[in-house]
């Protein structure tokens, strides 16, 4: 029984794996994205602490819910508490097909583009390096989890060490003296864009960037006092990752004019060159270590939910399958990893790539906030504001991804409609076998 899981993780352990969830590669690609929609310092800065607003209100939400609710699956336990067993499927289906497997591609991509600053890449062979970085990582996985845990473990440091060396040299050696940080001028744009359309439309990479944080939650079961450690650690993690991205930022444009910031497709390396050539591949090189580092991470882990899915009968019986060998659920591995190749070569670019992704994660992000109101009996007052402020943000980001990027938001909507579909397809499988 889960009430006799031993509760071994204590507010250290559960912060750093707030702040390692939520620190990924997407600090080191976003920022030229936010800076082509808002072309001025003070707005650039500015949406980067709306995000950790929006992630701050929403650490607190889950993490009451997850004190509360301290059972191992996070969001999946949320949703089928409150609203059913559909929303929760398809959730687990989502990560699937959308939210787990997208996010694979867009790395991949960050991968090849930083890895161009060694080996020059065309677009074309930059997806084909991507698919074949895919295809090793899968192979690893499966190979046991003892070897993708201790891989995960080595590279993931990396991203720590590149974002302090870049705000170190930024902050003490940056060369651009010309910031106005209040400068909150919105020019004319080419897509006539609106301020608001167009701060919603940076708050796609902003979102992606904090993403993960959550993940704290998917271990309230294994955590110590958990309805006091929970909330603390999620929240310390949150304001320790918003002072590292707002950090970097001002480094980024201490080195360069926000119009450069908005035109590097390198935009941590490109910073550092300019001061020292060596120093923007020696980035460049901790850049590739964290990404790789974290496709690990995202093979290994999210196989388990589709394993757990399968084994209750709701999914494909492949998923339910362990590996004779190496105990490990491969067809779920393959699979994911077949379907990420796929959204690679079919979307070809980060901006669509995370457009697609954020938007329907967005969306479970909106739903399992709301069940706070449900499955909340006791709510506190500054419970009850961080909910609403979370889900009035989530829901203008999903409104305006809608109505701003129609092409990745329907798609999204088709891949949840084809879910529900499969849903009562496996539901009606499993009553006739009852």
């Amino acid at each position: 029984m889960e009430d006799d899981r031993k509760r071994q993780i204590g507010l250290y352990s559960l912060t750093m794996i707030a702040i390692g969830s939520s620190i990924g590669s997407g600090i080191f690609k976003t920022p030229s994205e936010i800076a082509g929609y808002l072309p001025s310092e003070g707005l650039m800065l500015s949406v980067w602490l709306v995000g950790g607003l929006i992630a701050i209100c929403g650490a607190l939400t889950f993490a009451k819910i997850s004190s509360q609710f301290p059972h191992v699956g996070g969001f999946y336990v949320f949703l089928k508490s409150a609203f059913g067993e559909l929303p929760a499927f398809l959730f687990g289906w989502s990560m699937l097909m959308v939210i787990n497997t997208g996010s694979l591609a867009a790395l991949s991509l960050v991968f090849t583009s930083y890895l161009s600053s060694f080996v020059p890449l065309s677009d074309a062979a930059q997806v084909i390096v991507a698919v074949i970085t895919i295809v090793l990582l899968t192979i690893m996985n499966i190979s046991g989890v003892k070897f993708g845990s201790i891989f995960a473990s080595i590279f993931t440091s990396a991203k720590l060490l590149g974002i302090l060396f870049v705000v170190s040299l930024g902050i003490f050696w940056g060369i651009n003296h010309n910031i106005d940080f209040f400068n909150t001028n919105f020019p004319p744009n080419p897509k006539n864009l609106s301020l608001i359309s167009a701060f919603g439309l940076a708050l796609i990479g902003v979102s992606f960037s904090f993403g993960g944080y959550q993940h704290a939650t998917f271990v309230a079961a294994e955590v110590k006092n958990s309805e006091k450690v929970v909330p603390r650690g999620m929240v310390i993690g949150i304001l320790i990752v918003c002072l590292a991205y707002l950090t970097i930022n001002v480094a980024y444009l201490r080195f360069l004019p926000i119009e450069q910031i908005a035109a590097s497709k390198m935009v941590a390396s490109d910073a550092i060159n300019t001061i020292w050539t060596f120093g923007g591949q020696f980035v460049s090189f901790l850049i590739i270590l964290s990404v790789v580092g974290t496709i690990g991470i995202y093979i290994l882990t999210a196989p388990r939910i589709y394993f757990a899915m399968a084994d209750d009968g709701l999914f494909f019986k492949k998923f339910a399958e362990i590996h004779p060998k190496y105990q490990t659920p491969f067809w779920a591995i393959i699979f994911q990893s077949i379907w990420t190749i796929f959204l690679l070569i079919f979307w070809q670019t980060f901006t669509n790539l995370i457009t697609f992704v954020v938007f329907v994660d967005t969306a479970f992000f909106f739903l399992a906030g709301a069940t706070y109101f449900f499955l909340i009996k006791e709510k506190t007052v500054v419970g009850v504001i961080a909910a609403i402020i979370f889900l009035a943000m989530t829901g203008f980001i999903v409104i305006n991804t809608l109505i701003e990027k129609p092409f990745e938001a329907i798609t999204g909507l088709i891949f949840l409609a084809v879910g529900a579909g499969i849903f009562f397809v496996f539901n009606q499988m499993r009553t006739v076998k009852e």
